[in-house]
């Protein structure tokens, strides 16, 4: 077995007239999040995670802000292309450990449903997918609730 960790962490402010995708479920609440792409930050978080697993530099080495090519994407398609990378270095996940951090929205009822989300697009187990939320105790950026962080870890292992 050859086993590699990767440590993921994306931010994102709030912004109004976009919608919340979170792990690809879109939350009902009156703000987004602003970004290049749809701002999924807890999908960025791991693809950014599996990319540092890989060594295969950071989310935008790949997928940069400034081109044109990636704006308004999709990103579970961006994650279709991180696996894809993954798979060619005969890596598959073996866990991933995510920590979203928000005032608000309250995540509770939407946890099933994100990591069913992304256990299906990644086709791994729905026990092999943690999602948790806190909040920072209104401290900082997000206790101000100017917007959101992610933090992921995801576990790879050689077939």
């Amino acid at each position: 077995m050859s086993f590699r960790i990767g440590q993921g962490y994306d931010v994102h402010q709030f912004a109004d007239n976009r919608p919340l995708i979170l792990g690809g479920v879109t939350i009902p609440f009156p703000k987004g999040l602003l970004g290049h792409s749809d701002a999924d930050v807890l999908t960025h978080a791991i693809m950014d995670a599996i990319l540092g697993a890989l060594c295969l530099g950071s989310l935008g080495d790949h997928f940069p802000d400034t081109s044109p090519q990636f704006k308004d994407s999709d990103s579970m398609l961006l994650l279709d292309e991180v696996c894809r990378l993954m798979r060619n270095r005969d890596y598959e996940i073996v866990n991933i450990d995510t920590t979203v951090v928000t005032e608000q929205p309250k995540l509770k009822p939407f946890i099933d449903p994100i990591r069913r989300s992304i256990s299906e697009r990644l086709s791994i187990s729905f026990e092999d997918v943690s999602v948790k939320a806190t909040t920072s105790e209104l401290m900082g950026f997000v206790g101000r609730e100017e917007g959101m962080a992610v933090h992921a870890v995801v576990l790879l292992n050689k077939r």
